[in-house]
């Protein structure tokens, strides 16, 4: 399982035209599962992910966590994350989760989430445009093979 977070100051995800989430200061996170991964695995990275302290104290000291800047969640589906480019131009996404489980681990994390902090999330499948301010840039990848 990857997740790419993106510390934001807003962001949000449309799907034809609509806007299905939106959040203002937080993180927007990218998910990838792979084939493989369970509850288990999405604890790890959601105990990870809740956790980490990416935002600036008084000091400008990267040292606050999502609960001390009351924080949001925008949670994306990405199964891209699992490109595999190694041969040739065209990737290969054969390390993908198939899209039942995907989607299964996906609402797994957006519901666990969501018991902790504001939670918006794009739609599993869905031809999404997200748009979002970075702040920093500070973006950090977690990955299950390597926490």
């Amino acid at each position: 399982m990857k997740f790419v977070i993106q510390r934001v100051t807003h962001a949000s995800v449309t799907v034809d035209g609509e806007t299905v989430g939106s959040i203002g200061k937080g993180f927007m996170v990218l998910i990838g599962v792979g084939e493989g991964d369970t509850r288990e695995t999405a604890d790890k990275l959601i105990h990870k992910l809740l956790g980490l302290r990416i935002f600036d104290d008084e000091n400008g000291k990267t040292n606050l966590s999502l609960s001390d800047v009351n924080g949001e969640l925008l949670l994306i589906s990405q199964f891209t994350l699992y490109a595999d480019c190694k041969h040739g131009f065209r990737p290969s996404f054969i390390k993908a989760g198939n899209p039942a489980l995907a989607n299964e681990l996906y609402e797994y994390i957006v519901s666990e989430c969501s018991e902790h902090f504001h939670t918006e999330k794009g739609i599993f499948g869905a031809d999404m445009k997200v748009e979002l301010l970075n702040d920093g840039p500070f973006t950090v990848i977690l990955d299950s093979e390597q926490i």
